[in-house]
């Protein structure tokens, strides 16, 4: 039997460094097109290529490829070395600011996580399955960040039996909640409000009525439908609804032209149109079993657009084409009222300095009964009958 010395690891400063057909081989995929689209090495090296995800905006690739005794590729993991926790959605500041107070450097720190994507996806990437080649990747880890003077390792939006795995090898666990909409063989938008009590549907009704009062039309874009002149209207409302939010909006225009031209498939962009005008745009990524809202903006005001074409598209896209789930992003207990229900993720954290990782392992545990005794208080407030939903 096979132990970790047996295997060898290579550190990538870029996505380019490791063969597309090699880093998609590893991901998980069905009839060749890659499960979760986030995983993709096309979505990777375009927020490389463009400068989203460098070491210039705190974001070095070092990615971990694994090989066994014959030199076969058996395991990546995706890893950047950072300078700050921005772009990450998982909040690591407190801990930061107590190390630092400590007399400590918390930065800089590895991160394993598709770079501005709270999106639930595996991080350790071994299609045997073999506990022996994830434990040699959370090994490898570890030494990289000795070697980097890193304070810390952090796996974010992992799934829970990956969670689970990582924490009994030591590291620390943690908890959080989305919102997701489940897909319970609904055959039409109407078939799914029949779920909701009655005052929830005339909510809905109204809000979807509202948003499109003025004549506005919404258009479904993929694929070969998606045109440079699509990207341009769509930048300028994420960059100027980005910009009022958060400051400077995290990808630029180029990242966008990049996943055009290598996924355009699995890219829904859900346009609203004043006339022949776009006016505001959702993009969307398309997985196996489910459809991932991530960004959106406008440049006109309009009531209910955002949840039109954020929340209740989504769900018509997902019962057209028979997804089982929409994952609409971080956060957003708004999202309740529309059907969408509490989610728990989950993220490990693996921290050198003993100190700190007694305090944060404390911490941890009084969040994690925080954030389930919300989840309970907020299922009490979902929207359905009773007896409806399916999903928990």
């Amino acid at each position: 039997m096979a132990d970790q010395s047996t295997f060898r690891a290579t550190i990538h400063p870029s996505t380019a460094g490791i063969a597309a057909d090699l880093w998609n081989s590893l991901v998980p995929s069905t009839a060749g097109v890659v499960d979760n689209p986030f995983l993709d090495h096309a979505f990777f090296l375009a927020l490389e290529e463009s400068g989203c995800a460098t070491a210039r905006t705190g974001w070095q690739p070092q990615h971990i490829l694994l090989s066994d005794a014959q030199d076969q590729p058996v395991g990546l993991m995706p890893l950047f070395l950072k300078t700050h926790s921005m772009g990450e959605y998982v909040f690591d500041h407190g801990w930061a600011d107590a190390l630092e107070r400590a007399g400590g450097s918390y930065y800089p720190k590895l991160q394993c996580s598709v770079p501005f994507t709270p999106a639930t996806a595996p991080k350790l990437l071994v299609p045997s399955g073999d506990p022996l080649i994830r434990s040699a990747l959370l090994s490898t880890a570890r030494q990289l960040a000795s070697q980097r003077n890193a304070s810390s390792v952090h796996a974010t939006f992992v799934p829970e039996t990956e969670a689970s795995d990582i924490e009994a090898e030591g590291w620390l666990k943690r908890v959080d909640t989305q919102f997701h909409w489940h897909n319970d063989g609904y055959a039409s938008f109407d078939d799914f409000l029949e779920t909701l009590s009655s005052r929830k549907r005339k909510m809905i009704r109204r809000e979807r009525r509202d948003a499109l009062s003025d004549g506005l039309t919404v258009k479904w874009l993929s694929g070969a439908d998606l045109k440079e002149h699509h990207w341009d209207a769509f930048y300028d409302f994420y960059e100027d609804t980005g910009a009022r939010k958060w400051g400077r909006p995290y990808l630029n225009r180029d990242f966008f032209s990049r996943l055009n031209q290598s996924m355009a498939d699995a890219i829904v962009l859900m346009l609203a149109y004043d006339g022949d005008t776009p006016i505001a745009g959702a993009i969307n990524f398309v997985g196996k079993d489910r459809i991932f809202g991530r960004n959106w903006g406008c440049t006109r005001d309009v009531p209910f657009l955002h949840f039109e074409l954020c929340y209740y598209q989504a769900i018509d896209y997902a019962i057209a084409h028979k997804l089982a789930v929409v994952e609409a992003g971080a956060q957003g207990e708004h999202k309740l009222a529309r059907g969408y229900a509490p989610s728990t993720t989950y993220s490990v954290h693996w921290l050198a300095h003993p100190g700190l990782r007694a305090a944060v392992a404390d911490y941890l545990e009084q969040e994690r009964r925080s954030v389930e005794h919300n989840q309970d208080v907020l299922d009490q407030f979902t929207p359905f009958r009773k007896g409806e939903r399916t999903d928990r």
